[in-house]
């Protein structure tokens, strides 16, 4: 059932924030699997109350992809070591798009949290629009990694700025600063190999004015790189 109207007319918009690292699924991670599990509960807290406001269409953004993906796309993970294949919305399509590891991994999120309904996939650049061309209530599911420069063993190594710009963006998402996210330093991300930065300032830009209710549900860095998940409904 989609939630009602606000005053104004717009529907609530419905966010969960979650990290996109292929380690995220089990058969990846291995031995590893039991280090991922409170990200993979977090995730499906934050999944929960997103597909809870009842959106008709779940929008996935992550920054490794560009324009937008619908049904008969598919991914998989082979390049990690595991024969998955992951449709982004329905079956595969010969021919459809191929989509990148963070939509893939999204669209594992969903398929474990037992949505079944439309996703649409899109890049960091594409939202707004794709956002806007959407009918109905809209949810959007905002994959990306914090800095991969937390630690010596990180894959970027131990940058001094990574742990201050990720509690940066751990603050934002836990006080819903809609516009803080929106402001966040792109060539800094970059440097500090924040992968997820593009995204964030993505959703910032699309809730700029609205009122926030948000919930950080994870913050954490268990091989050096920050994982952040966060819950918000835009009003």
């Amino acid at each position: 059932m989609s939630s009602p109207p606000g005053p104004t007319g717009t529907p609530p918009l419905s966010v969960a924030f979650c990290p996109c690292p292929p380690l995220l699924l089990p058969r990846v991670a291995g031995r590893a699997a039991a280090d991922t599990a409170g990200l993979r509960a977090a995730c499906a807290a934050a999944l929960d109350a997103l597909l809870a406001a009842g959106p008709e269409v779940v929008v996935l953004v992550s920054p490794d992809a560009e324009g937008r993906y619908g049904q008969g796309d598919a991914g998989d993970l082979r390049g990690f070591g595991v024969d998955v294949e992951v449709p982004l919305s329905g079956g595969v399509r010969p021919g459809g798009r191929r989509t990148p590891p963070g939509l893939t991994v999204g669209a594992w999120l969903l398929d474990e949290a037992g949505h079944a309904g439309t996703r649409v996939g899109a890049g960091p650049r594409d939202l707004a629009a794709v956002v806007a061309g959407l009918s109905g209530t809209v949810g959007v599911l905002a994959l990306g990694d914090g800095s991969a420069r937390r630690g010596v063993k990180a894959p970027g190594h131990l940058d001094e700025a990574a742990a201050p710009f990720d509690a940066a963006v751990a603050a934002a998402l836990a006080t819903g600063d809609a516009a803080a996210l929106a402001g966040l330093d792109a060539a800094e991300g970059a440097r500090l190999m924040a992968a997820g930065v593009p995204v964030w300032r993505a959703v910032g830009a699309l809730l700029a004015g609205r009122h926030v209710e948000a919930r950080l549900l994870a913050d954490e860095a268990p091989f050096g790189v920050g994982y952040l998940v966060a819950s918000w409904t835009a009003r």
